[in-house]
């Protein structure tokens, strides 16, 4: 059990608790430093992660991942929490709880970093569980205002639902086939045909996941959280989950056989349900952080894609990745215009910000732009990278749905870019500061700086191996 294998993930967990010490010892007008300490342990685990490029190994006796693919997960979850947390400062000045919010950012990170890596089902049970808790005490963080405390019950029942549904996957699968390392399943499942109570437990597990990715049928909070939470914390928790699951779930999917009966086909119909769902909901939306929400919630929907063709197509994990990333920097974006401008939630609210706030504008356009996948942004080689991979993996009516649900997100990103460009401007817009506006632009450049790279991060992308 080699220690420094985990070495990444103890970083982040010495983070945490330094993060928990400072807030309990410093006076009040230091707490922002819990900041510091967060994005410095979260630079460190960033540094350990590159030391383990090249390595594709199950280690610490069979239930840690060490693949191109899980490096390249963490990577993405530790950049989009410290940008979340590069957010938090300005946010929470006055909240007599501010350097609280730095350690349970830090430990919900590393239960997803455990999900991304988990190369065991109980590895998986216990990270999804750690991200799950310290997510719901991070979506009713604002305990005194209603949408806050109705997003964190929403969140908290219908995790608790998930999670009891993934056990039960869980129970059945160690049940039916005596394991639970990923390596001796693999094994195992190729022994023998699947039972009934196989593919139900696979089925399970499945729908556990979908609700840490905000898919359907375990969608519905999303969009309350992307309202309700503090501004970083719904960044936060509309991306980071949301790759860990991605991410075990196609690992899930490389368990089972290709000609495993049901569980391919039903990935893609719950693909495409929750696209257009998502898609569906967020046209009527005036509230753009909830717009934001349903836009996340179909883009489950793409990332789905790319796991119901894992074993059929050799690009399925490039093109999950590159999705990934795309949707992380374009949602990372906006929401970081959102946090700059006070937490601004009415789409009305937008109007003539391009006279008031150009550099907001720009931003906040670049990110609906790539959400959208309009050309040559991120988000556009994202969703042609995986439309190509589920049209090589004999899904071609998928593909096509996907290219309408695309065609269906234009209306509403392109309202909000037109009341931000050709509406007469509105009441004085407020910004939180020179903190929120570095968070902003650094979001808004690493958006510009993904697509720049897109060629060199699609050939790295490629070739990133999965276990199992």
């Amino acid at each position: 059990m080699p220690i420094g294998d985990l070495a990444p993930e103890i970083a982040v967990l010495i983070a945490a608790v330094a993060a928990i010490l400072w807030a309990s010892f410093a006076s009040r007008h230091l707490q922002p430093g819990g900041a510091a300490i967060a994005i410095a342990g979260l630079a460190l685990a960033a540094a350990l992660l590159v030391r383990q490029v090249g390595q594709v190994q199950f280690t610490f006796s069979g239930t840690w991942t060490l693949d191109g693919a899980g490096l390249w997960m963490r990577l993405m979850i530790v950049a989009a929490t410290a940008l979340s947390i590069l957010m938090a400062p300005a946010w929470f000045t006055t909240d007599r709880r501010h350097g609280e919010i730095y350690p349970i950012l830090l430990l919900s990170a590393l239960g997803a970093m455990g999900m991304a890596g988990a190369g065991d089902l109980l590895q998986l049970m216990i990270s999804v569980l750690l991200s799950s808790v310290t997510g719901y005490t991070l979506a009713a963080w604002h305990r005194d205002w209603a949408l806050s405390v109705e997003a964190g019950i929403k969140y908290f029942l219908l995790g608790a639902l998930a999670n009891a549904l993934l056990v039960t996957g869980i129970v059945l699968v160690i049940g039916m086939l005596g394991t639970t390392g990923y390596g001796d399943l693999t094994a195992r499942i190729a022994e023998g045909s699947p039972t009934p109570l196989l593919i139900a437990g696979f089925a399970l597990i499945l729908v556990g996941l979908c609700f840490k990715l905000g898919a359907v049928p375990g969608h519905a909070w999303v969009p309350d959280v992307a309202e309700g939470a503090p501004g970083p914390v719904a960044a936060f928790l509309t991306i980071v989950p949301k790759l860990a699951a991605a991410l075990a779930l196609a690992r899930l999917m490389a368990l089972a056989p290709v000609d495993m009966p049901g569980v391919r086909p039903l990935v893609a119909v719950l693909s495409a349900a929750t696209m257009t769902l998502g898609n569906l909901a967020a046209l009527w939306q005036q509230d753009l952080r909830r717009l934001l929400g349903w836009s996340s919630v179909a883009q489950a929907g793409y990332a789905l894609m790319a796991v119901a063709v894992i074993g059929q197509s050799g690009d399925a994990v490039m093109a999950l990745l590159a999705f990934l990333l795309s949707y992380t920097v374009g949602n990372l974006a906006a929401f970081a215009v959102v946090v700059h401008l006070r937490g601004r939630t009415d789409i009305a609210d937008y109007a003539g910000l391009a006279r008031q706030q150009p550099a907001a504008a720009v931003v906040l356009v670049l990110a609906l732009l790539s959400l959208t996948g309009i050309p040559p942004l991120i988000g556009f080689v994202g969703k042609f990278t995986l439309f190509m991979t589920v049209i090589d993996g004999n899904f071609m009516w998928l593909a096509l749905a996907a290219a309408a649900n695309t065609v269906a997100s234009l209306f509403y990103y392109a309202r909000v870019m037109a009341t931000i460009y050709f509406d007469p401007p509105g009441n004085p817009v407020e910004t939180l500061g020179r903190g929120s506006a570095v968070a902003m632009w650094t979001a808004g450049i690493a958006t510009i700086l993904a697509t720049l790279l897109a060629g060199p991060l699609l050939s790295a992308f490629g070739s990133a191996a999965l276990l199992p």
